[in-house]
């Protein structure tokens, strides 16, 4: 959520801001409803004002009796309730049309964000690791040792499903325990254990709701089911009044994750990438806003680690205007090289999203001079488990159905040091 005092102090920077995101936004509406509103807020007080030196002037008057006063200071009163009924009426319908036009505009970007309209402006800032010879897909591989059965996933729950079996489902839970077990043990992020199931408040505060409803799974009963553990992480500092002493806070959970891929019709529709339900773990911050930056920097270490210890190629790619999430104002992507498909492919984006969501959250914190601010917010998958699985599959395959397992993961599958045909 935008602060319309900004809006009004620094109109040019949001209209060059939406405009590198593609946007072309009537700010002028905005601040037009903004000056109603303020006007409305204005009338509403003076007649609140004139009411009350009414009501102390109808007292005075029936002190001394005066009732020709008293009856016509009592006409003013009621002509006052009635015009302030009408101005409350007038205030929450303009609070709630300024509310929806400056929740369905995407955060701004910062500064040092490639300019573009695409991910064809994306920038690689550094490459890990050398690519491996080509390998099958890892669907292939995966059908290839028995371990990955589409089939009855389609049976049971459609397209866009996935069973993992054997070696494969232990392979899956390992990857979750070593990537948890790092971002703790090493990383200093809190465990924490949240619900798939969350309110609207909670997607809105993380800037789900409302624009991108359709992409979301939602119960009978309007519970949704959440698209990834950064909405519940973040909104448990959500309607909260934070010490500067609290910050900051480094958040971390292990959940399944559902989307509709509403936006993917045709796209990946094969293999583990793209999935109506997935398992990733999810690293959220939250931070003072001075340190916000170089809490982006450790984020994307944090994720890069679990490359680095998997030994996998990747690269970090930072994100154009263009490309970045709802939310965010910075994005970090790291992409995995899948020599399977021969071509590098998204396993974490790590972005800063400055007060944006806290803003929408109402989350605030006391600085060391007292002063209420909102925190800035940070997220990162740490990583994508299931897409993980997949560079494993197609970087530590050795043919005739033989996938070795890295070195780092072989202690949490019991000493196992391949899986497949031959293991």
């Amino acid at each position: 959520m935008h602060d319309i005092n900004k809006i009004r102090e620094n109109k040019n920077l949001f209209i060059e801001g939406w405009e590198k995101r593609g946007l072309q936004v009537d700010i002028d509406n905005i601040l037009d409803i903004d000056k109603d509103l303020r006007k409305t807020i204005t009338d509403l007080q003076e007649l609140q004002t004139k009411r009350n030196d009414a009501s102390k002037l109808i007292g005075k008057a029936k002190q001394e009796a005066d009732d020709s006063r008293v009856s016509e200071l009592s006409k003013d009163v009621q002509n006052f309730k009635k015009r302030m009924q009408d101005l409350e009426e007038s205030k929450l319908l303009l609070s709630s049309n300024l509310k929806d036009q400056l929740s369905s505009l995407p955060n701004i970007p910062h500064d040092d964000v490639p300019e573009g309209l695409d991910e064809n402006s994306n920038i690689q800032i550094k490459e890990f690791g050398n690519k491996t010879k080509p390998s099958p897909n890892h669907f292939e591989i995966g059908e290839e040792i028995g371990m990955l059965d589409f089939e009855s996933a389609v049976k049971l729950s459609g397209s866009r499903f996935s069973i993992l079996k054997k070696d494969l489902a232990l392979m899956e839970r390992s990857l979750a325990n070593f990537m948890i077990d790092q971002h703790v043990n090493i990383n200093g992020y809190d465990e924490v254990s949240v619900p798939y199931l969350v309110k609207d408040d909670a997607m809105f505060g993380t800037g789900q709701l409302p624009k991108f409803s359709e992409d979301q799974f939602k119960t009978e009963d309007g519970f949704w089911l959440i698209p990834t553990a950064e909405v519940p992480l973040t909104n448990l500092v959500s309607n909260s009044n934070l010490q500067v002493s609290d910050l900051p806070i480094r958040y971390v959970a292990y959940t399944q994750c559902f989307r509709k891929e509403a936006g993917a019709a045709g796209k990946d529709t094969k293999g583990l990438i793209r999935l109506h339900q997935f398992p990733k773990v999810e690293l959220v911050s939250i931070v003072k806003p001075e340190s916000s930056i170089d809490e982006l920097e450790r984020l994307l270490s944090c994720a890069e680690g679990i490359l680095k210890s998997l030994e996998l190629p990747y690269r970090v790619m930072i994100l154009s205007s263009g490309d970045m999430g709802f939310s965010a104002v910075k994005t970090y992507d790291l992409e995995v090289w899948l020599p399977g498909q021969n071509l590098y492919r998204e396993i974490s984006s790590c972005s800063l999203c400055s007060d944006f969501q806290s803003r929408r959250m109402n989350t605030k914190f006391k600085d060391n001079n007292n002063k209420k601010i909102h925190p800035h917010t940070l997220n990162g998958s740490g990583l994508a488990v299931g897409r993980t699985l997949v560079a494993i599959l197609e970087n530590y395959y050795e043919g005739n159905g033989v996938v070795r397992v890295p070195d780092v993961l072989q202690s949490y599958m019991g000493g196992m040091k391949k899986i497949g045909l031959k293991s």
